[in-house]
C-alpha cells in the first residue's frame, strides 16, 4: 500500500499517462482491473490536442520490451475526461481506487524577456529567455487555474476534500518531448514556477488535493538538486507544520530525440516504418520508453529518493515518487521499489501486453510480500 495526501493506492501500481488510457473504454478496463491500485488518464489539455494519426504513432522494439513514440497529448479535452471520470466513479461507488488526472497547459507569458535559470546550465549565470507573446510554447493566459478549478468542481461532487479516501488527484505533465517548438518546461525553472504558483494557490484553499509533477529523464547530479530545491522554495508553514503544494513526482517520462530504424521494430510495425523512409516513426525522432529506458529511470528515482530523504525540509521528505520507465515485469517493478519508488507505473508493457501485464507486475516481492523494502 502507498498513501500520500490521504490518497491510498493498493496495490501500489498504476498505468502512466499514455495512449492506452485515452478513452472511456480504456479507463474503465484499467479501473476494473484488480491489479491496479490507481488509474492515470492520458494527458489532457483544456481544448484537446490536435492529434494527427499519420504522424503521432508508436513502434515497439523487436529485441526488448521497449517502444518509441511521437505522440502528443490526448485529442480529447479535459471536459471529456471529467465526464468519463464521473461515469466511472458513479458506477463504482464502493471503490476507493483513485484516478489521477494528467493535465498540461501552455505556459503564460510576460510582455518582455525575463531572467530564468535553466536546469541544463553548466554555470550559475542567468540567461534571458524570450517569453514574448510570439514565443513558442507560451500563451496569452494561464489555462492551468481554469483546469484545476474544473477538477475541483468534480471533486466537490464526490465530497473528495472531506473523504477519508480521496479518489481524484492531479498530475501536471511538464515533460513531453514530442511537442514541436514546445520544449519540456521541466527543463526550465522559470516555466515550472508559473505552473507551481497556480497549483499552490489552489492547494492552499484545499490542502487535501494531491498534485504531482511528471518529470523528464535527467542526466547529471545538479539537475536533481535544482528540481528538489525549486520545489522546496514553495514550502510554507501552515498550522505550525511545513506544507508544500506538491505531493508526488512521477519520474520518468520518455527520453526525447531517440531514433529507431525499421529493422529494430516488431513485424507488425515494419510496414509503417518502411513507409516512413526506414525510420520507426513518421516523425523520425521520438520518446524512448520501456526496457531501454529502465536503467536511466532507476537512476532518476534513486537520485530523487536520496535527496528527498535527506532534505532538511520535512515537507520535502513527505514527497512520494511514482517510478516509471521500463516497469515491464515483476522483477522490473521490484527494482523500481528498491530504487525508492512508492508506486510503480507502466505504459509500454500495457501497450504491448494489454491489461494482463498488471497481474504479472503485482507478483513483485515488494508487493506480494506486503511491503516495500
Amino acid at each position: 500500500m502507498s498513501a500520500f495526501r490521504k490518497l491510498t493506492i493498493v496495490p501500489p501500481v498504476t498505468n502512466t499517462a499514455c495512449p492506452w488510457a485515452s478513452n472511456l473504454d480504456h479507463l474503465t478496463t484499467l479501473y476494473e482491473c484488480p491489479d491496479t491500485g490507481a488509474v492515470t488518464t492520458r494527458t489532457a489539455t483544456l481544448q484537446g490536442f490536435p492529434d494527427d494519426p499519420t504522424v503521432h504513432q508508436v513502434a515497439f522494439a523487436s529485441e526488448s520490451l521497449s517502444s518509441i513514440n511521437c505522440y502528443g497529448y490526448s485529442p480529447y479535452p479535459l471536459s471529456q475526461y471529467i465526464e468519463w471520470i464521473k461515469t466511472i466513479l458513479q458506477s463504482h461507488p464502493d471503490s476507493n481506487k483513485p484516478i489521477i488526472i494528467s493535465i498540461t497547459a501552455p505556459l503564460p507569458h510576460d510582455d518582455d524577456a525575463v531572467p530564468t535559470r535553466s536546469l541544463d546550465i553548466s554555470s550559475q549565470e542567468e540567461e534571458m529567455i524570450d517569453v514574448s507573446p510570439h514565443a513558442e510554447g507560451s500563451s496569452s493566459r494561464n489555462e492551468l487555474p481554469e483546469m484545476l478549478a474544473t477538477i475541483q468542481a468534480l471533486r466537490a461532487e464526490f465530497d473528495d476534500a472531506t473523504s477519508a479516501s480521496p479518489r481524484i488527484a492531479v498530475e501536471i505533465n511538464t515533460s513531453c518531448p514530442n511537442i514541436e517548438g514546445h520544449p519540456p518546461p521541466s527543463y526550465d525553472i522559470s516555466s515550472l514556477r508559473s505552473l507551481v504558483n497556480s497549483v499552490a494557490e489552489v492547494c492552499r484553499a484545499d490542502p487535501s488535493l494531491a498534485v504531482g509533477i511528471k518529470l523528464p529523464p535527467y542526466v547529471y547530479a545538479r539537475q536533481f538538486v535544482d528540481v528538489i530545491d525549486f520545489i522546496a522554495s514553495f514550502t510554507e508553514e501552515v498550522g505550525g507544520k511545513k506544507w508544500n503544494p506538491i505531493a508526488f513526482l512521477t519520474c520518468t517520462n520518455t527520453l526525447g530525440s531517440s531514433l529507431m530504424f525499421s529493422d529494430q521494430v516488431i513485424q507488425e510495425d515494419k510496414a509503417a516504418a518502411e513507409a516512413a523512409g526506414g525510420f520507426a516513426l513518421p516523425a523520425t525522432w521520438g520518446g524512448l520508453a520501456g526496457e531501454s529506458l529502465h536503467p536511466l529511470s532507476l537512476g532518476n528515482v534513486h537520485a530523487f529518493r536520496k535527496l528527498i530523504n535527506s532534505h532538511r525540509d520535512e515537507a520535502i521528505r513527505s514527497l512520494a515518487i511514482i517510478g516509471a520507465g521500463g516497469v515491464v515485469s515483476a522483477d522490473a517493478a521490484d527494482r523500481m521499489f528498491r530504487a525508492g519508488a512508492d508506486v510503480v507505473g507502466c505504459a509500454t508493457a500495457l501497450g504491448r501486453k494489454g491489461i494482463s501485464v498488471f497481474a504479472e507486475i503485482v507478483k513483485a516481492p515488494s508487493i506480494s510480500g506486503g511491503a516495500k523494502p
